[in-house]
This record gives C-alpha cells, sequence and structure tokens, in this order.
C-alpha cells in the first residue's frame, strides 16, 4: 500500500477550470496503477481517469475525456487532473486511488482493484 494525499479542490463555476493533486508517498515499487475516481450524493462511486507510473498510457471516461487531463511527476511523486469546462455535474469529491505493486493486464478505467485511497478533496461546479 501507499500514502495518498489529495489536494486543489474548491468551487467554481461553470467553464471554469481547476488541478487536483495527489501525492503518493512512501511506494517503493516501480508498477502502480493510479486512478481518479469521484462519487457525487446519492450515486455510486466511478472511476474519472487512470495512469500507469511505467508508460504513458492514460484512460478516460467517456463523461470526462477531452476536458480531464491525467498526469503525474514521477520526480514529485505526484500525481495530477486537470480538469477544464467543468460542469454542474462535475460535482463530487474525488479521490485518488492506487494499486501497488500493479500486476493486472491493464491499468485502464475499468480496473478496480486499488488497494490505496485517499481522503478525497470536494470539487463543487455551480451553473
Amino acid at each position: 500500500q501507499v500514502q495518498l494525499a489529495e489536494s486543489g479542490g474548491g468551487s467554481v463555476q461553470a467553464g471554469g477550470s481547476l488541478r487536483l493533486s495527489c501525492v503518493v508517498a512512501d511506494y517503493t515499487y516501480s508498477s502502480v496503477c493510479l486512478a481518479w475516481f469521484r462519487q457525487a450524493p446519492g450515486k455510486e462511486r466511478e472511476a474519472v481517469a487512470t495512469t500507469y507510473n511505467g508508460g504513458p498510457s492514460t484512460d478516460y471516461a467517456s463523461a470526462v475525456k477531452g476536458r480531464f487531463t491525467i498526469s503525474q511527476d514521477n520526480a514529485k511523486k505526484t500525481m495530477y487532473l486537470q480538469m477544464n469546462s467543468l460542469e454542474p455535474d462535475d460535482t463530487a469529491m474525488y479521490y485518488c486511488a492506487a494499486r501497488s505493486p500493479f500486476r493486472g493486464s491493464a491499468c485502464n478505467i475499468y480496473y478496480g482493484n486499488y488497494n490505496s485511497w485517499g481522503r478525497g478533496t470536494q470539487v463543487t461546479v455551480s451553473s
């Protein structure tokens, strides 16, 4: 397991942008699948974007594709989620997650066996 800590949430108007950060501390494995999830009140948690620390692959939920960008800075051990053109439906608690070590077949939006979670950061988008 790894320690995760999100930051960067806040309140914005529709059309605005936010960048979330997730510090991935204390991980020693070279193979880690990282993801951003979100959960809105009364809804199930859903995967938003994934990235693999061992390569350039990324994946996105269809609802955010083209608006959100996941990235990572391995030197800073930090994962980011740049969110542009925000919509009220993006309002949710956002969590980062990690699977370490990752031995699955694909680190993508459908992978669900994460063993580490952050506490979340709230994003609120007003119309």
